[in-house]
């Protein structure tokens, strides 16, 4: 009953509050509830914990191969019926193969600062692969000159003003070693942290990586990897490149098979090439790296060998046709990049800046025109490929529009060859139909008008050289 009101107080009186009979189904329905929320919470801290204790993914070495001289169809995963090419094909199957890749330009000097900036040649300045040299100077007797040197001095600070692909990784902590053709002078010049070459024409020691030994490169990833540093390795020996010298273990096959000795001659140092990609990819396997590297594969230009002289044949190096400036593009990860053969979409040298940064977490430079080969939408967003071939030797380092020969573009499967007539006088612009037509024989200039302008539209959107 109620309790007697407060003598001191006018709140009414306190009354007892009576229990009430709770069902034992909400009891279950609560209690389940509870349990599962309980569940959930203890599933998602256990995810968020590995999430939180998991590294952030390893940023790769990089492995950047670079054959120098050599036709796009003289592998094995190309289709060459002779010539073998092994280990080059057992990266192919693993990697994401580009079969239509181009240099922008057919002479090895420039292709190679196109390679390493990510820029046009008429952007980066370094346009020749010698300075000017005066009239009827024997090269032999310019290559010792002071005018020489200077000239060499000058195209290397070109590259001190760009950013470099080395350099820029350096900043992020990369060590990285140059090997092979090189040159622009000591290697420090393009960024690198190590390396062999000290500043003679073509790379003075570098050029004994390859053909004498691969134990520099073995040396520097050995280092880098006892710093726990990521590494770049720029492997660009002098091969298949002139004097072409195989071991008789590769020659020997071809005697009986060449047309002539110097094809034969060549064709053993294109597997001799290879033989040197191998002990390198076997080097990392054995050192457990290669699953952390993302190896490429790229030509600084291609070549045809006169079967006479073994020089380089018309229509190939220092030409604009596809001879001296087509290349297969590989690019092998690991379980990072999946396994892929593209025969369809026209790509460039140009492309290997932005995609080796974007895939080691840098930060790509404003403006450069390559993709990030990575990217399948950019792959088929792309719309044209280009480039420019200049002079041997410079006309005025100043003006680099001064050296230029001829202008080329890739669009919707046709090529179109602008030649300068400054230094080109007696040309005539070209057309092919270059995926049906590879070898260019076929010229369609004369029957597609509308086709030349549209393209020669394109090149001149972002350069349109003039000279004088």
């Amino acid at each position: 009953m109620p309790l007697a009101p407060c003598p001191h107080c006018t709140e009414r009186p306190i009354e007892r509050i009576q229990p009430r009979s709770i069902g034992f189904g909400l009891i279950r329905r609560n209690l389940r509830a509870t349990v599962s929320m309980f569940l959930l919470l203890c599933g998602f801290l256990s995810i968020l914990s590995e999430v939180m204790a998991s590294p952030s993914p390893k940023r790769p070495n990089i492995l950047l191969i670079v054959s120098d001289d050599q036709a796009w169809t003289d592998h094995g995963f190309m289709g060459h019926p002779t010539i073998r090419t092994p280990h080059l094909d057992r990266l192919a199957a693993r990697s994401l193969c580009f079969t239509r890749g181009y240099v922008p330009s057919s002479l090895c000097c420039p292709s190679l600062a196109s390679l390493i900036t990510g820029r046009y040649p008429h952007q980066h300045g370094v346009v020749c692969n010698d300075p000017a040299r005066p009239p009827g100077q024997p090269s032999s007797n310019f290559y010792r000159s002071d005018a020489y040197r200077a000239g060499r001095e000058r195209l290397s600070s070109f590259l001190e003003q760009t950013p470099t692909l080395p350099r820029l990784l350096r900043d992020q902590g990369y060590l990285s070693f140059q090997s092979g053709k090189w040159w622009q002078n000591d290697y420090s010049r393009g960024g690198f942290t190590h390396g062999m070459t000290r500043g003679d024409r073509h790379g003075d020691a570098g050029l004994d990586i390859g053909r004498v030994t691969m134990k520099p490169i073995e040396d520097f990833v050995t280092l880098a990897e006892q710093e726990n540093r990521p590494w770049m390795v720029w492997y660009a020996p002098m091969m298949p490149h002139d004097p072409h010298t195989p071991p008789e273990r590769f020659l020997a096959r071809h005697r009986g098979t060449a047309p002539t000795l110097p094809i034969a001659n060549y064709r053993g140092m294109v597997e001799w090439f290879d033989d040197t990609c191998g002990q390198l990819l076997d080097f990392l396997e054995k050192r457990g790296s290669a699953e952390h590297t993302l190896v490429v594969f790229v030509t600084d230009n291609g070549w045809i060998t006169d079967p006479q002289t073994g020089r380089f044949a018309p229509r190939s190096k220092q030409s604009p046709y596809d001879g001296g400036l087509r290349t297969p593009i590989l690019l092998g990860w690991p379980g990072r990049v999946k396994p892929q053969r593209d025969e369809t979409h026209a790509v460039s040298s140009l492309d290997l800046m932005p995609t080796l940064l974007r895939a080691a977490g840098v930060k790509t430079p404003h403006n450069l025109p390559g993709i990030d080969l990575l990217d399948p939408k950019a792959v088929r967003r792309r719309t044209s490929v280009s480039g420019e071939c200049f002079t041997h030797d410079a006309v005025d380092l100043d003006h680099p529009e001064s050296g230029l020969r001829w202008r080329w573009i890739v669009r919707d499967g046709w090529k179109l060859i602008l030649p300068t007539p400054w230094n080109e006088p007696t040309a005539k612009p070209e057309l092919y139909r270059i995926v049906e037509d590879p070898f260019e024989t076929a010229d369609l200039v004369a029957q597609h008008p509308l086709q030349v302008s549209r393209l020669r539209r394109e090149l001149e959107k972002e350069w349109k050289p003039v000279w004088p």
